[in-house]
């Protein structure tokens, strides 16, 4: 499971323990039996823990509940996934201003007809 699955599945489960897996790969955008995979290789990893809950309709349910070292682990990932997507705005915002000065340039200059 690559960092950003990690991220992204950790970051939903702290907001909302109580997703189903249904939910969590709606929420996710990916499939039902990949939201499974990841689920059980963050509990194996320790990162995660699970809780039955009766829900409204008075079913058994579970709660994903991110361990300390499941909260240690987001705040890690956290700190890379903000620092990768500032250098990305960076790269973005100069591509931005260099196409920018670029269309005005070609609008600024005088056609030779």
């Amino acid at each position: 499971m690559n960092e950003d699955t990690t991220f992204q599945t950790l970051r939903q489960l702290q907001a909302n323990p109580k997703l189903s897996q249904r939910q969590l790969a709606k929420a996710l955008g990916i499939s039902l039996g990949r939201t499974n995979y990841c689920l059980r290789a963050l509990i194996a990893r320790g990162l995660v823990k699970v809780e039955h809950f009766r829900s409204s309709k008075n079913k058994l349910a579970y709660a994903y509940l991110l361990t300390p070292d499941g909260i240690e682990t987001k705040a890690r990932i956290t700190a890379r996934f903000l620092q990768r997507k500032r250098a990305e705005y960076d790269a973005l915002k100069a591509e931005l201003e260099q196409l920018t000065a670029e269309a005005e340039g070609l609008i600024d200059r005088p056609t030779n007809s």
